[in-house]
C-alpha cells in the first residue's frame, strides 16, 4: 500500500474504532452525534485510502485541498479505475452521511435499534471494503477488549419503522403535549427518505407539520415514506458476528439526480439520460466560453476535462459514439479560462500536434 493511502486508512480506522467505542459507552451524552460523525469521518478517510491505493488522485489541478466526501463516493461508484461501491453500498454511506449532518448542524433523534442498525451497516461495509480492497481482516485492527457494535440486531426494518410509527402516531394524538418529540422522530424518517430521493437537506418546520397532518389523516408510513418501504436489511450471522447490508427491493431503483443539482446527496451519479446530464458537444462548449472549436479542443486537452467522469463522456447511440460534456465541464473550463495562457495552451495542445510519449 503506498505511503499516503496507508496514513489515510489507519486515520480512518481510528475514526471507526472511536465510533464503536461512543456507541458501546454506558452514558448518553453525545453519544449518538459521537458515533454517527466519526463514523462519517472514517468513510471519508477510508476512501480517499482506497483511491490513492488504486492510482487516483484525491486532489483535482492546481486544487490546494482534497476532494470532498461526495466527489470520493462518486469515484468509487462510477470512475473504472478506481471503483469500489455499488449503488446499494452508497445508499448506506448517504443514510449515514445524512444523519451526520443533521448531527453536526441540528438535532437528530434516532430510537437505539435504529442507531444500532445503521452503526451496523456501516461497520458490516466497511469491514467489506478493506477485504474486497486491501484483503485486510477488520478484526486484525481491533482491540481484544472491543464489540463490534451489538449483539442484539433488528431483522426486519419495515417492522422496526411500523413500531416507531405507532409511537409517532400516539405522541400525535389530540391533546397531546409531546408534539416536539413526535416530530423529531418523523425528521429521522424525513432524512433517510429524502436521501433516497436525491435531496439533502434537512426537513423544514413547515415540512414536518405536513407529515404530522399525513400521520393524523391515517395515512399508512409506506404511502408518507415509499422510499423507506423500497429498503430492506439483509442480516446475517449472530453475537459478535452479525453483518447487516441495506439492499433495494427487487425491482426498486435508485432515484439519483444529477451532480450539481442543488441539495444533491452523494449519490448524484446515475443519469437517466445520459444525454441531458452530457448536454454539451464541443462546438457547443466552445461557443459558451467563445472560443473556436479547435481552440476549445486545446484548453480540454489541457485542463484534462475528458479524464473525468464528472465532465466527459462518450455517449452510444445505436451503433454510433458521440463526444459529450456536461455543464460541470463548462464551469470548469469558465473558471480555469481567465488564468490560462491561451498561446502556450494553443501551442503545447493544437489539434494534430505530435506528442512526444511518457
Amino acid at each position: 500500500m503506498k505511503k499516503q493511502a496507508k496514513q489515510l486508512f489507519e486515520k480512518s480506522l481510528d475514526s471507526l474504532v472511536l465510533s464503536i467505542e461512543h456507541f458501546n459507552r454506558p452514558w448518553d451524552r453525545g453519544r449518538h452525534e459521537a458515533v454517527l460523525i466519526l463514523l462519517d469521518r472514517s468513510f471519508e478517510l477510508l476512501l480517499k485510502s482506497i483511491i490513492l491505493h488504486k492510482g487516483g488522485k484525491i486532489r483535482e489541478p492546481y486544487e490546494k485541498e482534497t476532494i470532498g466526501f461526495e466527489k470520493c463516493v462518486r469515484k468509487c461508484i462510477t470512475d473504472n479505475d478506481v471503483k469500489c461501491l455499488t449503488e446499494e453500498e452508497g445508499l448506506t454511506i448517504q443514510i449515514i452521511n445524512s444523519f451526520r449532518d443533521a448531527a453536526q448542524h441540528d438535532v437528530v433523534m434516532l430510537n437505539e435499534q435504529e442507531l444500532y442498525m445503521y452503526s451496523q451497516a456501516g461497520v458490516t461495509l466497511y469491514k467489506d471494503l478493506i477485504k474486497k480492497v486491501f484483503n485486510e481482516k477488520l478484526n486484525d485492527h481491533l482491540p481484544e477488549r472491543i464489540l463490534p457494535i451489538s449483539t442484539h440486531p433488528p431483522t426486519d426494518l419495515h417492522t422496526m419503522v411500523e413500531a416507531d410509527f405507532k409511537v409517532i402516531k400516539s405522541l400525535l394524538k389530540p391533546n397531546s403535549r409531546k408534539q416536539m418529540e413526535a416530530k423529531a422522530k418523523l425528521k429521522s424518517l424525513a432524512i433517510i427518505e429524502s436521501s433516497l430521493e436525491g435531496i439533502r437537506n434537512q426537513p423544514s418546520e413547515l415540512e414536518l407539520n405536513k407529515l404530522a397532518k399525513e400521520v393524523k389523516s391515517g395515512k399508512k408510513w409506506s404511502e408518507i415514506f415509499p422510499g423507506i418501504a423500497s429498503l430492506n436489511i439483509d442480516t446475517q450471522g449472530n453475537g459478535i458476528n452479525v453483518d447487516i447490508r441495506i439492499t433495494k427491493k427487487e425491482g426498486e431503483k435508485v432515484h439519483i439526480v444529477p451532480e450539481g443539482t442543488p441539495g444533491a446527496t452523494v449519490l448524484s451519479v446515475k443519469r437517466v439520460n445520459e444525454l441531458d446530464f452530457y448536454s454539451l458537444g464541443l462546438k457547443q462548449l466552445g461557443e459558451k466560453v467563445e472560443l473556436t472549436q479547435n481552440k476549445i479542443f486545446s484548453v480540454v486537452m489541457h485542463l484534462k476535462i475528458q479524464e473525468s467522469a464528472d465532465f466527459f463522456k462518450e455517449v452510444k447511440i445505436g451503433k454510433s459514439r458521440f463526444k459529450r460534456y456536461s455543464k460541470l465541464a463548462l464551469e470548469e473550463i469558465s473558471n480555469k479560462l481567465p488564468n490560462l495562457d491561451l498561446a502556450e495552451v494553443w501551442k503545447n495542445h493544437r489539434p494534430g500536434i505530435k506528442r512526444k510519449n511518457g
